[in-house]
């Protein structure tokens, strides 16, 4: 394996997969037939998004994972050299690579369903050189390939969680990561409280930096050392929210690795996440920088976050 020659600025850890969009009508029921209106095919999985958003936010993204090789796997290997994304800790195998059914219907809702097979985890990250990223974010579905790098990037790299559900994964990373990200869903199953402000206490009471809970169009919750508070999430008429979680996690990471202040860096990616919110598709809709940096401008308040951004980001 080659080493990384160039600062990685975000490594992305965790599931890779291929999604497959059906735009449909309703939700269907028990013995329901319907056609769709539309259908988008392309790779996803929460980590290999956000290594995605974050490359076409400017940021060198690597990601590790897993990909067959199977016509799925070809595919989302070929995407994720498009869009620029270092994929030297790519494992690629004989085991199929897992798919994602996503029913999307015409106010945003969503239901997914996703298959796996026998395809197993891998049991450690590839490659014997550190790849000494700036930050380092998972997903937890690589656990054990998440726990080396964790250990292999302790001495430099900052570590982000997206605890997307309660998972094995999730619950080992959780205490270990400088700032979590949390769903509703994981903040509640791992809290046992099901408000988010009680779930946000009892949570950040852990040893993170910063722990964040997104509630969707409610906006979220934080709390970083012995502050916290409430940012509502920006207006808008979502078409699909498939991958808004991603791009938070992306823009958030991203924003760690080029030191975005606190505010700047949850309006940061608040944005992000919804601006993908308006296209159908997670890795369609993920935004670059200059749509990002455009869609602040014309927020109420987002004048002083994108000028933070154009300033943070010129340096690259």
């Amino acid at each position: 394996m080659q080493p990384f020659s160039h600062p990685i600025d975000v490594l992305c850890a965790g599931h890779a997969c291929f999604d497959l969009i059906f735009s449909v009508d309703h939700l269907i029921g028990a013995d329901e037939k319907m056609l769709a209106r539309t259908l988008t095919a392309s790779g996803g999985g929460p980590a290999a998004n956000a290594a995605v958003a974050v490359a076409r936010l400017g940021l060198r993204a690597a990601f590790c994972g897993y990909l067959g090789n199977d016509l799925f796997g070809r595919r989302h290997a070929a995407e994720l050299q498009a869009d620029n994304v270092d994929t030297r800790l790519l494992v690629r195998g004989e085991h199929p690579t897992p798919l994602s059914a996503i029913l999307v219907t015409p106010d945003g809702l969503r239901s997914v369903v996703n298959y796996r097979r026998d395809t197993p985890p891998l049991t450690a990250a590839p490659g014997t050189a550190d790849p000494a990223p700036r930050v380092l974010l998972m997903d937890g579905h690589e656990p054990h390939a998440s726990l080396d790098l964790l250990q292999r990037t302790a001495a430099g790299a900052i570590s982000v969680l997206d605890a997307g559900s309660l998972n094995v994964g999730t619950r080992q990373l959780a205490g270990r990561v400088d700032h979590l990200v949390a769903s509703q869903t994981f903040a509640r199953q791992f809290s046992s409280c099901h408000d988010a402000e009680a779930a946000l206490d009892r949570i950040g009471s852990r040893a993170n930096r910063s722990v964040i809970i997104t509630c969707g169009k409610e906006g979220l919750v934080w709390k970083k050392g012995g502050r916290k508070g409430h940012l509502p999430a920006f207006p808008i008429s979502a078409v699909d929210t498939t991958g808004a979680g991603d791009a938070f996690h992306a823009a958030f990471a991203a924003g760690l690795a080029r030191n975005l202040p606190w505010p700047a860096l949850l309006d940061f990616a608040s944005a992000a996440a919804a601006l993908t919110c308006l296209k159908t598709g997670a890795r369609p809709g993920l935004p670059g920088l200059d749509a990002v940096i455009t869609f602040l401008h014309r927020q109420r308040h987002g004048g002083r976050t994108a000028a933070t951004l154009q300033q943070a980001f010129s340096r690259l």
